[in-house]
């Protein structure tokens, strides 16, 4: 098979989520105030500032990564919007990307009864699941109601990988979804461990709007960066004026 000529992930900017989830942590608190569906979470105002400069990072001379061919985006609300500020960065800039497409494969990982509940609501309300999460561990662990595990995360990429071969040989295609799947593409193309995903996320998990990226090379693909974020230095800046 031939394959693509190139693979970007780009994780969506920052959510609400992202935001709220680690401040209930802190304050003790079981609730968010999120009452939406993950799919519909919204983002902040630095994600769209970061989405913004990702865009004008595509458009840039040298561009951040070469204009991609296809365009895949997860359909989650965050991701949508990512891309779509981008493409507008990028267009403003005299870059005109890709119409992308949208594919369930790409969304984020599903935690069914779980979803947008936190941590310490868990271990309050579900005691016996939380203790078999704990001892199943993080990768491996699959929530009641439809929740999937890491294993079911990338048997959907397998096959969005699979089919980009098939369908786009020697194109350069881009990705805007979420951290388990820039997570889970790493472990499905270059055959990391569990443990591998470990030391990924001890070292601070995948940024908001950071950069993998993973190019042919001897016939397979292999990673050329990860988790770049050099080209959002202008939305810190802008977020903070």
């Amino acid at each position: 098979m031939v394959l693509i000529a190139e693979l970007t992930a780009v994780r969506h900017g920052q959510s609400l989520s992202n935001v709220v989830f680690p401040a209930a942590q802190a304050a003790g608190r079981l609730e968010t105030g999120i009452t939406s569906r993950d799919a519909d979470v919204p983002l902040t105002a630095l994600g769209r500032a970061q989405a913004a400069a990702l865009g004008r990072a595509l458009a840039a001379e040298p561009p951040a990564i070469r204009p991609p061919d296809v365009v895949l985006c997860s359909p989650y609300l965050r991701a949508r919007r990512t891309y779509e500020i981008a493409a507008d960065a990028a267009e403003r800039d005299g870059v005109l990307l890709p119409t992308p497409r949208f594919d369930d494969r790409l969304v984020d990982r599903l935690l069914g009864d779980w979803e947008m509940t936190t941590g310490l609501a868990i271990e309050a309300r579900f005691p016996a699941q939380a203790a078999q999460w704990r001892a199943e561990g993080t990768w491996l662990y699959r929530p009641p109601g439809g929740g999937e595990n890491f294993p079911d995360v990338a048997a959907r990429l397998s096959s969005l990988l699979a089919d980009l071969h098939a369908d786009h040989p020697r194109r350069r295609v881009l990705i805007v979804a979420h951290d388990a799947v820039v997570v889970v593409l790493r472990q499905i193309i270059e055959g990391l461990s569990f443990d591998d995903l470990d030391r990924i996320s001890a070292a601070g998990g995948i940024r908001n709007a950071g950069i993998t990226r993973f190019t042919r090379h001897d016939g397979r693909l292999t990673l050329a960066e990860f988790n770049t974020v050099t080209h959002l230095s202008s939305a810190r800046a802008d977020h903070q004026h």
